[in-house]
């Protein structure tokens, strides 16, 4: 910034191992961002080693990060990011248009598959505006697997939805977790985290705290005590109703 030297990180050491589930937490400030675009490469490193799934990328070309990205990583944001006007599956499709390995033949195959791995088998014509916003962090998940990454970034993921759609979101991320993919996950919020295996907590550059889960929230069992919950106030709710005396004119 100028002639003023911003350390984002300070020398930080990090290992995550395939199939981990973490999640980066920390204020403002604290490197978040910072560490993530590292690790996603979408920033290079002024100083020490990143190497993803073996592989050391600090010395590539942009042309390499781009590919490695779009091999190895699959990325989830905040604000979904899906194209208007525009299908579940095209929107799902995308990342596979910059694809040049050839890897996977048949996109809109890859695409439908993705999209019937995170349940939305049901809405591959929907537009987003046809879709509720956990749907639409769906597609944006179905999006990110798509490409078989070796790893989902996911920036806030929840950060735009209700508490039910929420949990709805980390129970798929624990399936998708549990099947062997790694995620790495940034959020401000407490509960969020203990759905995931691990804390990393920053603070000024700095990892402050890495720690295992020891009672970790399991979101498909609070989903449905969710849904009992609601299901009960409604029942008590229409029973008000029926007994409560009619009104006379």
């Amino acid at each position: 910034m100028g002639n003023v030297i911003v350390h984002a990180l300070r020398g930080i050491d990090l290992i995550v191992e395939e199939g981990d589930f973490v999640a980066i937490m920390g204020a403002s400030g604290s490197g978040k961002s910072t560490l993530m675009n590292l690790l996603g490469c979408l920033d290079q490193p002024t100083s020490g080693e990143y190497y993803l799934d073996g592989e050391s990328v600090n010395a590539m070309s942009k042309d390499d990060y781009a590919h490695i990205r779009n091999e190895k990583i699959g990325f989830v944001f905040q604000g979904f990011n899906l194209l208007p006007r525009t299908s579940t599956v095209e929107n799902v499709e995308l990342p596979l248009v910059y694809d040049h390995t050839e890897r996977i033949r048949d996109s809109q195959a890859a695409a439908i598959d993705a999209l019937i791995r995170v349940g939305l088998g049901d809405r591959l014509d929907h537009e987003p505006s046809q879709l509720s916003g956990g749907q639409q962090q769906r597609v944006a998940i179905a999006r990110a697997l798509v490409n078989k990454p070796a790893m989902i970034l996911a920036d806030e993921p929840t950060g735009n939805l209700d508490s039910r759609t929420s949990v709805d979101v980390m129970s798929l991320f624990q399936q998708l977790n549990e099947q062997g993919i790694t995620i790495i996950l940034v959020t401000h919020e407490p509960d969020i985290a203990l759905y995931t295996k691990r804390i990393v907590e920053m603070k000024d550059g700095l990892i402050i705290r890495d720690a295992q889960i020891q009672k970790r929230k399991n979101a498909k069992k609070d989903l449905q005590a969710l849904d009992n919950t609601a299901a009960s106030s409604v029942v008590e709710i229409i029973e008000q109703v029926d007994t409560h005396p009619k009104s006379k004119r």
